[in-house]
């Protein structure tokens, strides 16, 4: 049955009584407004939010409501929070006025959200955003969405701010959509629980795009678009990209590729294989003996740098793992677990002569034919 109005805007009950429509709503209105309008640079007056109402909402509001409903929503609030009744928390707020999420600036004359009693602080919803927006794993607009769930935590000023400061720097960032439903199956695959019942980890299968020089906007599928079957194992994070480590069935060994490289993910049902494999990578240690997530056999490498390099050794391996020696004023080296490749290889040429493998001779002499090998491609012809 339609609700009866009066010609004022009032809910007529039985008895003859009455009260504007919508006014259950207005609290919770109240506080989303100053939620989302206000913070310390910013407040509300109380026209500012009877305005609100009306103009946004379609609810009449007076002055005197206003404050009852901040009054109401301070209760409430301080209910949720502590776990206390009605009672507990008026005698509270009467206490201790840094206690209510509203609160009245006095030099801003001006209602707006206690700072200190948001979810976060605005110091930290700009890192997360900050991880968001860095993430290369994450297509542009995916990355955008994201962000802005992020920052619903903030007021609207403070949030464009964010979005406008984490835009300044130019990003790499990929061009898969699929990103995180392939996320999603991967550790679907990957749990013993599904839907509160006993789950057995299984294969996934998948394609692989790679980039070619003839359309470097389009990535093509690796082997001709045949699947890869992979079991799953764990999902890592290095240098701003996502990788799934896991057993191919292929190589009947363990792989890292590249998530948002991989496309239309799929749950093929067979159990995992390569248990054994995976039991012995050592997750901790992994990211810090590989270098771009390339794999390689695991050899003790000791490098020696000179002193000023210390600050980005310690960055790139950590303390834990891996041993530092002083060598004299000039130099000191490190000892470490190294996953050996040519990115390895290329990673220690970065530094010129800087740095200098000192340890084993086999990796000595296959540096040696890494560096040869470049220089092939350099000489001159002296016929030319």
């Amino acid at each position: 049955m339609p609700k009866k109005v009066d010609a004022n805007g009032y809910q007529i009950f039985e008895g003859g009584s009455g009260r504007k429509e919508g006014q259950k709503l207005k609290p919770y209105l109240v506080m989303q407004c100053l939620l989302k309008k206000t913070d310390e640079s910013h407040v509300l007056a109380a026209e500012d939010i009877i305005s609100y109402l009306q103009e946004t909402c379609g609810i009449d509001a007076e002055r005197r409501s206003i404050y009852r409903d901040i009054r109401e929503i301070n209760k409430a609030y301080l209910m949720l929070e502590e776990g206390i009744d009605i009672y507990a928390a008026e005698e509270m707020l009467e206490n201790d006025k840094t206690r209510r999420l509203i609160i009245y600036d006095t030099i801003k004359k001006g209602f707006r959200v206690n700072t200190a009693r948001r979810q976060f602080k605005l110091k930290e919803i700009r890192l997360l955003a900050e991880c968001v927006y860095s993430a290369k794993f994450i297509e542009k607009r995916e990355a955008s969405r994201l962000v802005d769930i992020v920052v619903d935590s903030v007021s609207e000023t403070q949030a464009d701010t964010i979005r406008h400061e984490a835009y300044l720097t130019d990003r790499v960032k990929t061009n898969n959509e699929q990103v995180l439903d392939n996320l999603n199956s991967i550790d679907i695959a990957m749990s013993k629980t599904k839907n509160g019942k006993e789950h057995t980890p299984e294969k996934i299968s998948f394609k692989y795009l790679k980039y070619t020089i003839q359309d470097i906007n389009k990535p093509i599928e690796r082997r001709n678009g045949e699947r890869y079957i992979v079991s799953p194992y764990r999902l890592l994070i290095s240098d701003g990209n996502y990788y799934l480590l896991g057993f191919d069935d292929d190589k009947q060994a363990m792989r890292t590729y590249r998530i948002d490289r991989m496309k239309d993910v799929k749950r093929i049902g067979a159990p995992r294989e390569g248990a054994e494999a995976a039991k012995a990578i050592e997750i901790s240690k992994y990211s810090q003996q590989c270098f771009s997530m390339f794999g390689g056999e695991t050899t003790r490498v000791r490098v020696q740098f000179e002193n000023e390099l210390l600050d980005t050794m310690i960055d790139r391996f950590g303390k834990s793992g891996v041993q530092y020696a002083y060598v004299d004023a000039e130099h000191f080296e490190i000892t470490a677990q190294i996953r050996v490749s040519d990115m390895f290889f290329s990673w220690v040429c970065g530094f010129g002569k800087r740095a200098k493998i000192v340890y084993p001779e086999r990796i000595i002499d296959e540096f040696a034919a890494f560096l040869d090998g470049i220089k092939s491609i350099y000489k001159v012809d002296s016929n030319l």
